[in-house]
């Protein structure tokens, strides 16, 4: 008998099980997802973004397809903090899976105070770790600003990392000059962890109206057709800082997953798949298991940035 690869992964901190964790703003609240898929599974859950208080999101239209990929322009609805933590976050103490939270704000000031409070409660609720969200380009204000700018960055990083010990991912956008320059700066500023990429800008025109698609106008582009430039700029990262990255951007199946790894993410985020398949991360950890075992590896961190130049 076959003895099975290692599978397991530490990211920050975070211990998990396997390397394939659900993307922010694709998996709810993770109790939408659990009649589909056993989620003591998974490696990890980034729950839906968070706000302080509740967000009614942007009017719509605000998600449309568009070739090999999707549109979002959501506007990051969700329930507030105070629902997070008194519903949504008990029903997630039942799973082994840690659970990530994904957080933003409008403010500085609005960023700490979130940390701070989830903070004060992370070992009563079960929360491995916050994400930070420095990325959203689909607001109309603060998000993609702070990500865009290497010392906001820092500041708004630096600032989180005073206020909470739980382990820090920052999550960093695309739509910038030099994504290896905000890399460096979110790492100084003591992130833990790094997830890349966020959503592309973009949009789409409807000629019969000759109006914008998207209410809110551009939106967030994702899905297979961001993955050449999520890989790139992984790979750029990974020859950059000294800690470790999770790899997002038009994962469908395990040889997308396998890519990242590969160029360098210890471990990979799954989001628009999950719109399409809610089974996708439980065949991608399936198929990134049978890859192991094909090519006789025995511990998925081998594979790490094992990309030859």
């Amino acid at each position: 008998m076959t003895k099975k690869p290692r599978l397991e992964v530490e990211v920050g901190g975070i211990r998990m099980k396997n390397p394939v964790m659900t993307a922010s703003g694709t998996f709810g609240y993770g109790e939408e997802f659990s009649p589909f898929i056993d989620l003591d599974k998974l490696g990890a859950i980034v729950l839906k973004g968070i706000t302080l208080k509740p967000k009614r999101g942007n009017p719509p239209p605000r998600i449309i397809e568009t070739p090999s990929g999707i549109l979002n322009a959501i506007g990051l609805q969700n329930v507030g903090v105070e629902v997070l933590i008194n519903k949504k976050l008990p029903y997630l103490q039942k799973f082994t899976t840690p659970v990530i939270i994904n957080i933003s704000g409008d403010t500085l000031e609005e960023y700490v105070e979130l940390a701070r409070k989830l903070d004060n409660i992370s070992q009563e609720k079960g929360i491995a770790g916050l994400e930070i969200n420095i990325s959203c380009p689909n607001l109309q204000k603060g998000g993609i600003v702070w990500g865009s700018d290497a010392q906001l960055t820092y500041k708004v990083v630096n600032n989180i990392r005073k206020v909470t010990t739980l382990p820090l991912i920052v999550k960093l956008s695309p739509n910038v000059t030099d994504i290896k320059v905000i890399a460096h700066a979110a790492e100084e500023a003591g992130a833990d962890v790094l997830s890349l990429i966020n959503t592309l800008v973009g949009m789409a025109v409807d000629v019969s109206l000759r109006r914008p698609k998207l209410a809110n106008i551009s939106g967030g582009l994702s899905g297979p057709a961001v993955k050449p430039v999520a890989l790139w700029m992984v790979w750029q990262v990974f020859q950059t800082v000294n800690i470790p990255i999770i790899g997002m951007g038009g994962i469908m199946k395990a040889e997308d997953a396998l890519e990242f790894i590969i160029a360098g993410a210890r471990a990979v985020s799954i989001g628009t798949a999950n719109l399409v398949n809610p089974q996708a991360a439980i065949e991608i950890i399936k198929g990134i298991e049978a890859y192991l075992v094909e090519n006789k590896i025995k511990d998925i961190n081998e594979l790490v940035g094992s990309l030859k130049i």
